[in-house]
């Protein structure tokens, strides 16, 4: 093997490289050590190496001149020459690099990114998966999109947020690190990388502690009261049954205004309410107790919508207003106090003290976003034992209304009484 190299001599200098004019042909201006310059007839300048490696002549492209400079040609030439040395072809070193590179790249964080974001969006919604996708352009890739799948780690993950975080955006940060997670378990699944570095730490450990802002709702000791005010609410019929039914199923209100009647069940004392309509966008399964049943035939009978349970008053092809329950507790008194959604608070914190498990009521809540494995096997699984819970709420908010009952009565037949 031979190297082919005659003359060692730098016959070079930044100044004649500036100077060399291109001619009607590609011209080469040798260095020396089989480094040469070669200049095209259209003036661009390429940085060419030959050697011989096992009795070929072969070429390596070390750069175009001026990114790359006479000093740093030099240097490339004299690395391949201690490849050389080693009865290594730095032509096939080349090759390698440049198969790996494009690995890595298809492996990126960004390109993994993006291969989840398209599986992942089918089943969100158009606006939904826009804004998810938008966030990871604008705060994930720029710091992280180059970065080979398998070389993320969690401090780089904290960084992100972190920076996230320091603009005033603290939830947005914890939202663009979970979305990170999600893409890196995407990666576990596909056997891009082995473990997920996200799942080792939280957002909590780097982010500014977070203010938490809960809606306005009474404590438990107050809700006899409120079912006694909601029992005899004077208003509009079907806003009692909404309220009604917002306590005894503690669904959003968004859920609850919209409903349709095809999505009930009554004999199977089912509602399921579609994707489409839920904020985790995966179908949601609201077993019916028998108050709720008897409540919804009630509704039914009064014939005030085919499609929509709650029709608006003025278009009844649009559900009721978001603000109709809302301003019904105002009118009864709890003003500041109590929402729709309190409703969830109320029954979460209930349902815990009576012993019921955490991962039936979350459930139930539709806290947790599930993919449609996970929703599918919580469907299977935990139906039974979520209709007993709803069966067993619904008994408890009828004591809880008797007793309130017979306390006024109470309080009424005292008050009257002759001293």
């Amino acid at each position: 093997m031979g190297f082919g190299y005659r003359n060692l001599q730098m016959q070079l200098t930044d100044s004649a490289i500036k100077n060399a004019k291109p001619a009607d042909k590609t011209r080469k201006i040798a260095d020396g050590g089989g480094l040469y310059l070669e200049i095209s007839p259209s003036g661009g300048k390429w940085w060419r190496l030959k050697y011989r490696f096992d009795g070929k002549e072969k070429r390596l492209s070390l750069g175009v001149y001026p990114d790359t400079g006479l000093k740093l040609a030099r240097e490339r030439r004299e690395a391949a020459r201690a490849l050389l040395a080693e009865r290594i072809d730095p032509g096939e070193v080349r090759k390698q690099e440049k198969a790996k590179a494009a690995v890595s790249a298809e492996n990126s964080f960004e390109a993994v990114a993006r291969r989840w974001h398209a599986s992942w969006k089918s089943t969100r919604t158009p606006k939904h998966a826009a804004q998810v996708l938008r966030r990871l352009e604008l705060d994930v890739f720029p710091p992280l999109g180059a970065t080979p799948i398998d070389k993320v780690r969690a401090p780089m993950l904290l960084q992100m947020a972190r920076k996230v975080d320091e603009r005033g955006a603290g939830d947005l940060a914890r939202r663009d690190f979970q979305i990170c997670s999600q893409i890196l378990r995407f990666a576990v699944g596909h056997g891009l990388i082995e473990f997920n570095p996200a799942a080792s730490v939280q957002p909590g450990d780097s982010l500014k502690p977070r203010v938490k802002k809960h809606r306005a709702r009474i404590e438990g000791a107050e809700l006899p009261a409120l079912l006694a005010a909601i029992e005899s609410y004077e208003g509009n019929l079907r806003t009692r049954i909404a309220i009604q039914l917002m306590a005894l199923t503690f669904v959003r209100t968004v859920e609850l205004i919209a409903a349709q009647w095809s999505e009930f069940d009554l004999p199977a004392r089912q509602w399921r309410i579609p994707a489409s309509r839920m904020k985790m966008k995966t179908p949601h399964i609201v077993p019916l107790s028998s108050q709720s049943v008897a409540l919804l035939e009630k509704l039914k009978a009064t014939g005030t919508g085919e499609v929509l349970l709650f029709p608006g008053e003025r278009d009844h092809e649009r559900p009721m207003s978001n603000n109709t329950i809302l301003f019904a507790l105002y009118r009864m008194g709890y003003h500041g106090r109590m929402t729709g959604h309190g409703f969830r608070g109320v029954a979460s914190t209930i349902l815990h003290e009576l012993g019921y498990r955490h991962d039936h009521i979350e459930l139930q809540l539709a806290h947790q976003e599930r993919d449609q494995v996970s929703a599918a096997y919580n469907f299977a699984t935990y139906l039974g034992p979520r209709m007993v819970m709803m069966q067993a709420w619904a008994d408890h908010l009828d004591s809880l209304r008797t007793a309130s009952d017979q306390e006024n009565c109470f309080r009424t037949t005292t008050d009257s009484s002759e001293p």
